[in-house]
This record gives C-alpha cells, structure tokens and sequence, in this order.
C-alpha cells in the first residue's frame, strides 16, 4: 500500500467499506459499484469494462477499485486516461479525497513523475503524442491503467494504437464509458467482442448498469423534455422563401433547415425558449436554491449571443464556457462551486464534465446523434437528493423527440456493419465535431440558407414514455402550468401532474368552444378579406404574404389564420386597412 494513503483512509478500504465512512464524494458505495466490486474481486480479470449512465458515479467505483489494487500490492501505480485536461484535474482531486496523489499536470517532457505521487492523470492527446514513453512508463512498474470514456479508442484512429502501444503491458487496465460507443466499425483497444445471433461482433461489458436502472434506484435524476415549436421563415440557396411551423411533418431539408432558423440568434424563437426555460429555472430554485442551468450551443458565435440575450432577460450576465479557452476548466469549477443561474457552453459538454446543479437545460444545437444527445443530457441527470428532476427544453423535431424517448434504450457496440469511411477526431472536439459535420452534410445536400425569422409556441412535455399537453402560446396560463411544476417531485409525482394539467387544459378549451360565440360564416369572411387585403398591401409594400401575416400575428397576438378567433381576425383587418390610410 503506498505510504501516502492515511491511516483513516485505509480503515476506509476494509471489505465492511459500504457501511463506513465517507468515500469520496459519497457517504457508502451505492449498489451497483459495491455489486461491480465483487464481480471484480471474484475473477480478478486483466481487463474489466464496466459501462454505467452518466451520473452514476463511475469515478467513485474506479477509485475504490484502485485503491484496494494498491493496498494488495497488485498493482504500485496508476494511470489514468481522460478525454480533456479539465477531467484530469477533477479525476486527481477524487483521488486526494481519499488519500490517493495522482498528479494531473504531467508532461510528457517530464518522462517520469515525482515520488510523491501515486500516478498521473493524462489525456488520450497526450498518449497519442508518445506512446513509446508511456510504454517506458507502464513497464517500469506494476501498473493499473484507468481509461476513462474509453470508446475514445477506435482502431481506426491513431488514438488506439496508441493506446495498444503504451498499455499492452500494463498489469491490470480498468475500461470505463457511460455512453453509447462510436458507431463504426473500429475495435476499441482491451475491449472484448462477441458474436451475436445475427454473427454481428458485438462489445461485451464486465458490468453494465443503464439508465433505466438507475432511474429506479435514485441514482440520477428524471429528466422532463420541454418541447418547443414555432413559425419559422427562411430564404434558400435559390431566392425561394419557405414558411413553415416546426414539428409539422416535412421533408428532411425542411426539417434541418426549419431546425438551424429557430435557433438563430437574431430569431424570437431561442430568445423566447431561454426566457421560458429561465421561468423554469425560478421555480426549481423556489426548493432547490441552488439549482443551475445551461445552454448548450453549436458554436462559438451563438454561445455568445445567447449569453447576451440571458443577460437581458436575467439582469445577470452568464458564466460563458468555450472549451478552447486557457481558462474553460477553472470556470466551470467556479461556476460549480457558486449559486449563479447560467452557463452557457460549446463544447464542454463532453463526458465527466461534473456540475451537479445543473438542473435546467436549453439543447440549442442542431446535433442529433445518439452519442452527443446522451452526453448532453447526461450533464442535467446526477442526482443530489431524492425527488430532484431534471428539465431540458428541445426544438420540436423528430430527432431529437426519438431520441428523447429512447433515453433508457441500452446500445452496444457492433463491428462487422457496412464500414463507413474511418474518421480522425479530438477527443475535445469529437462531439462538436459530429454536430459540424451533420450541419455540413445538410448544406452540401439541400444548399445553405438564411434564417429570416422565427417565433417560438410551446408544444408538448416529453416524460416518461408519454406525451403532455396540447400546444400553447408562449407566455400563457397553459405554458405556465407546465413550467410551474415543482422543483421536488418523483416520477410517479410528474406523471400524476402531467396528466393533471393536460386535463385542465382540454377542459378550458371545451369551455371556450361551448362560450365563446364562433360565427362560422363570419370567420369565412374575414379569412377571404384579411386574404385580399394582405394581398394588396404585398404588392405596395413588397413584403412576402408570410412575413406579413406573421407582424399580424405578433402585433394581434392569436395562432394562424386558420385557428384564430372573430376577435383576431378583425383585429388584424382593421389594422392593415390601417396600413392603407398611414395608420401604424
């Protein structure tokens, strides 16, 4: 056992552990790492590849392991492999919580680490760059590598040969993920693969524990998807101009191209989002003070607009995270460390990023693949205490509502499928990566475009496998109701509530066909004069019919023309009649 481990900290690895005193950051193991440890302490394997849910509390378990390893003399050192550097400071500062030096500043210029340390924490960056050192490394001691996001490895790419090299020799190698594996078709380095039903080569963990499980035990949070829609106007590559209402069935240009137009800066849909999701935010604060939120933006640019348009909301100015900054990590751990309401980040979404407190989410990314969804969402669900929920608001696509309810669906990694060409990645930059590319491939297929305008109506809420609510204004007692759900509550609660408030809302609007006096011939009427005069003043004016109706609709307020009232529709009459004569 090294000598640096305290005496209160080896009473803390006796095998009656789960009973005792604190462990890092948790007062016992939890089950499934206690579980995870037999299962380990009983074979004893090389290689163990243990796959859990973001938030379940991997790093804890990796470091139990550890340091029983060392106690043994099994092992006499460590090495451990993160995706960034900012998880290579938080990996060593778990690991002083219970006695264990690992230094997180290493270089590879260095060669070797100082005696005072019990192993370092690298980047998968810092492997690639020379594995033959790290190679050196491992064989001058008995080692136990610790891979942390380990599906960073695929054969294809240099990363994973340099994994081989420096690693091969190690004494023991703990893998660990708690996403879905890339979807190619790259062995990952020391993983095992085993052929399925269909002959397909599928990887196969030591220890999985899922989403679902965890949501059973408490163990991460439930998490209720807010789902947006909205007008949107764009003009493409052609000139053409195209109107259309997000979440409408629509090809698949539209769709990508409707999606990128409600997240632009410039458009009321995000602004209009982020200041529902900051509603949001009060009310899980009214029991959780200290309940944080994030946006998670595409880039760079719209990070920073976002954070103007919070800011103009809020009074407050965001905490802004750009993962190329020197000082992305120490502002994430200040951010962490406080009680402020926003952050707004790029690409410090990546796996391990650990802020608890976030609880409110704004997915204002056109990325849609399974791996960067997870991740995201990943970052809203540690749970701190029973009855926390989480709340992530989404543009109503397709895409993202598949994958919003596909949360607990477990995926394995399957070689032997159609090889797509390999591609070389970052593990900073990978998921971003991913999003740039879907965004690219859209352009070169469908041509680019310009967002001209988009305003944003609440849709529907997402729980547990269900579908709540029936649209709404922004803004109104029907939105409100589902924003105002409290900040404590189990699922079997949010069900109840859900249900609860959807019902209400179809009541109302029973009540408001059975009252309101609905003059069918009169509302033909006015459709076919609010026609002909916004036809008229198209040709004066020059303005598209689309963008006209959609100044009427935000000056008169009301949904389209098709839906709206007796009341609407003269409104809007009489104000383009207005028009006509100079009247604003």
């Amino acid at each position: 056992m090294p000598a640096n481990v305290s005496t209160v900290a080896a009473e803390q690895l006796a095998p009656a552990f789960p009973q005792r005193a604190p462990w890092g950051t948790a007062t016992k193991l939890r089950a499934w790492q206690a579980e995870a440890l037999e299962k380990y302490r009983a074979s004893q394997p090389r290689d163990f590849l243990a796959v859990a849910t973001p938030g379940a509390g991997k790093t804890t378990f990796a470091l139990r392991l550890a340091t029983e390893l060392l106690e043994a003399g099994t092992v006499r050192r460590l090495t451990i492999v993160a995706p960034t550097e900012h998880l290579k400071h938080q990996w060593a500062d778990a690991a002083a919580r219970v006695g264990v030096k690992i230094d997180p500043n290493f270089r590879n210029a260095q060669g070797r680490a100082g005696s005072q340390y019990d192993g370092v924490a690298l980047t998968y960056a810092q492997v690639a760059a020379n594995p033959a050192l790290h190679r050196a490394r491992t064989e001058s001691a008995r080692t136990l590598v610790i891979l942390d996001e380990v599906h960073h490895g695929g054969d294809a790419l240099s990363w994973g040969d340099a994994l081989r090299e420096a690693f091969e020799d190690a004494t023991r190698r703990l893998l660990l993920t708690g996403t879905p594996f890339r979807s190619d078709t790259s062995p990952i380095p020391f993983v095992r693969y085993e052929r399925d039903r269909d002959g397909i080569r599928r990887s196969s963990a030591d220890y999985t524990y899922g989403y679902g499980e965890a949501l059973r035990d408490h163990v991460v949070r439930p998490v209720i998807f807010m789902s947006y829609s909205g007008q949107v106007r764009w003009r493409t590559k052609a000139g053409d101009e195209v109107a259309a209402r997000l979440g409408e069935p629509m090809t698949k240009d539209m769709v990508s191209q409707a999606w990128r137009t409600a997240l632009d800066p410039n458009g009321e849909w995000i602004q209009s989002v982020i200041a529902a999701a900051d509603t949001r935010l009060t009310e899980v604060r009214r029991s959780v003070p200290d309940a944080g939120a994030m946006v998670i933006a595409t880039d760079q640019t719209d990070a920073r607009a976002y954070a103007g348009h919070i800011a103009r909301i809020t009074g407050h100015s965001p905490t802004v995270v750009l993962s190329d900054d020197d000082g992305a990590g120490k502002r994430i751990e200040e951010f962490a460390a406080s009680d402020s309401r926003w952050l707004v980040a790029v690409r410090m979404v990546s796996e391990g990023v650990d802020v608890p407190r976030l609880a409110v989410g704004v997915y204002a990314t056109s990325a849609s693949t399974p791996l960067f969804f997870a991740q995201a969402i990943g970052r809203f669900v540690r749970a701190r205490r029973r009855g926390e929920t989480a709340s992530v608001f989404l543009p109503s696509v397709p895409q993202l509502r598949e994958l919003a309810h596909a949360m607990e669906t477990e995926r394995d990694h399957a070689l032997d499928r159609p090889r797509n060409e390999a591609e070389g990645h970052d593990p900073e930059a990978d998921l971003l990566a991913e999003a740039n590319r879907e965004e690219k491939a859209s352009d070169d297929l469908f041509g680019s475009f310009e967002a001209l305008e988009a305003q944003a109506s609440f849709d529907k809420v997402l729980f547990d496998g269900g579908e709540f609510g029936l649209g709404a204004d922004v803004g109104s007692d029907e939105e409100l109701d589902f924003l105002g759900l409290p900040g404590l509550l189990d699922a079997e609660q949010v069900t109840t509530l859900l249900r609860q408030r959807q019902a209400g809302q179809v009541a109302r609007g029973r009540q408001e066909i059975d009252t309101e006096e609905f003059d069918h011939r009169r509302a033909a009427e006015l459709r076919k004069e609010l026609s002909q005069l916004v036809a008229g003043w198209a040709r004066r004016s020059g303005k598209p019919h689309g963008t006209i109706h959609t100044e009427l609709r935000r000056r008169c307020g009301g949904p389209d023309v098709p839906q709206a009232t007796v009341e609407q529709l003269e409104k809007r009459v009489a104000m383009v009649r207005g028009w006509f004569v100079g009247r604003a």
